[in-house]
């Protein structure tokens, strides 16, 4: 049985991932860093449907934590077959309001916290010949979002990371792909207002708001065998919102 690791699992988008994996019959890794009775919660869950699930806490912007997590899911499991880099922090700051700390902690988590996993996971996937990575941006790292300078950048920044991983690791067998979310309903987009996400949604060609669950198929898609010609690609569920 496979096993796939996905990081900030507790909630949104993560949650729907692990939950859609374990109904396909994947094993889970489930990543938090504060919310331990969702992640546990949610990996009963998970057991419920007959699969295997650990809840592993940590702060995937701390190197020492990323390693200990990844050493028990492949304890646990003996491996770890995909990788899902969903962790992530936004903010709505204007430009000239940004400080150094709001910019550093953006670019921890985001883009470090990808970077930290993916290099605890590389060498069990090159040994293992195979492997896949999905790392999770966002359509602002496409295009750029007023507001979200740095939250732009730093998710711009994996899609750059993702193109260039898979071009190193596609030798070894292993594929590296992204996922760049639209707008979801998520807890985090919650906070930016109803009247924001009605403009947003009306903003979208398709005239609705995008679900957790919907990204979560990317993923999988991008995940497992029916995408295994495909790497170094970004793949954007954002109801047309950017086209291109």
């Amino acid at each position: 049985m496979a096993t796939v690791w996905i990081t900030g699992a507790s909630r949104g988008i993560g949650r729907a991932c692990a939950l859609l994996f374990g109904q396909k019959g994947w094993n889970v890794a489930v990543n938090y860093r504060t919310s331990e009775s969702a992640a546990l919660s949610l990996c009963r869950e998970l057991e419920g449907m007959g699969v295997k699930a650990l809840a592993l806490q940590g702060d995937v912007s701390d190197a020492v934590q990323v390693r200990r997590m990844a050493s028990r899911a492949e304890y646990a499991f003996g491996g770890i077959d995909v990788l899902v880099n969903n962790a992530g922090i936004a903010q709505q700051k204007l430009f000239t309001q940004l400080t150094e700390s709001d910019w550093d902690r953006m670019f921890d988590v985001n883009v470090k916290g990808m970077f930290h996993c993916c290099q605890a996971v590389a060498p069990m996937m090159i040994a293992a010949g195979k492997g896949s990575i999905v790392n999770l941006s966002s359509m602002w790292g496409q295009v750029g979002g007023a507001c979200e300078v740095h939250y732009s950048a730093a998710k711009a920044a994996v899609i750059g990371f993702t193109r260039a991983l898979a071009k190193e690791l596609g030798l070894s067998g292993i594929r590296v792909n992204c996922v760049a979310p639209g707008v979801i309903d998520t807890e985090m987009n919650a906070a930016l207002g109803p009247e924001t996400m009605e403009s947003l949604r009306e903003q979208t060609p398709l005239g609705c708001i995008g679900t957790p669950e919907q990204v979560a198929q990317a993923v999988l898609f991008l995940a497992g065998e029916d995408s295994s010609f495909i790497t170094g690609q970004v793949l954007s569920p954002n109801g047309g919102f950017v086209i291109g």
